[in-house]
């Protein structure tokens, strides 16, 4: 029987991080804004953003060292552009990150019902889906340049990355979320948007995360030299995390 310091993670074993760490992102995002609904104002602006942003933290600590926490298809992709995640093994991650999101909104339906609309993220009162999705792609590019920065530097990889990314999307969230929701996560957004059955704006966040990741790999290619601890980062960290 292996030795458990030293093995590393399967692939299957991956699979069902990003699955798990997905649904678990989608439950507490979008819960946030469902919950919000229901009760009337009770949670309020600034937990409904703090919710997802420390969520992310809990989920880099928990899983980074068996897939790398990616636990968004924009994510992925910056990693794969960025030269340092196998493609075809990013097929599989994509796959799991979209059934992962459609699973935690299907519980969210299960227990609020038609309910699960207010989770569905949507351009704001008066803004564009064009203005929209550009805003996606801004904030999801402050988001990826940070993952990627942090990635790149060893001493910060794994766990004490987690602060970092969590505050980011936290960050995000708190002075933008009237533009877009800031979801900054296809995943995040397809799970309730599958749920309901509403696909208006859904366009919106495919098209402005995966753009934010193109740029964001772009402008770190100026900003960092491609490292090990980059491929560490985005593979998952095994037994030296």
């Amino acid at each position: 029987m292996p030795d458990e310091g030293t093995s590393e993670p399967t692939y299957a074993r991956q699979l069902l991080a990003e699955f798990v760490g997905t649904a678990i992102l989608v439950i507490v995002a979008a819960g946030a804004d469902i919950v919000e609904a229901q009760s009337g104002g009770q949670i309020g602006h600034v937990a409904r953003y703090l919710a997802p942003g420390l969520i992310v933290v809990a989920m880099i600590w928990s899983l980074s060292a068996v897939s790398g926490a990616h636990i968004n298809p924009a994510v992925t992709l910056a990693f794969v552009l960025r030269g340092v995640f196998p493609p075809l093994k990013a097929v599989g991650y994509w796959f799991v990150q979209f059934a992962g999101g459609s699973a935690g909104a299907l519980l969210l339906r299960l227990f609020f019902g038609r309910s699960v609309i207010h989770g569905v993220t949507s351009a704001g009162p008066g803004v564009s889906p064009v203005t929209a999705a550009g805003w996606e792609m801004v904030i999801t590019s402050i988001l990826v340049i940070v993952i990627l920065s942090t990635a790149a530097e060893k001493p910060v990889v794994g766990k004490n990355a987690a602060l970092a990314v969590g505050f980011t999307v936290a960050c995000c969230g708190l002075f933008s979320s009237p533009v877009t929701g800031a979801s900054m996560n296809p995943a995040r957004s397809f799970g309730p948007a599958m749920a309901s059955g509403l696909w208006n704006d859904a366009w919106i966040y495919f098209a402005g995360p995966c753009g934010g990741a193109i740029v964001a790999v772009f402008l770190c290619a100026f900003l960092h030299d491609r490292t090990a601890s980059e491929r560490q980062a985005a593979e998952g960290q095994g037994p030296h995390s």
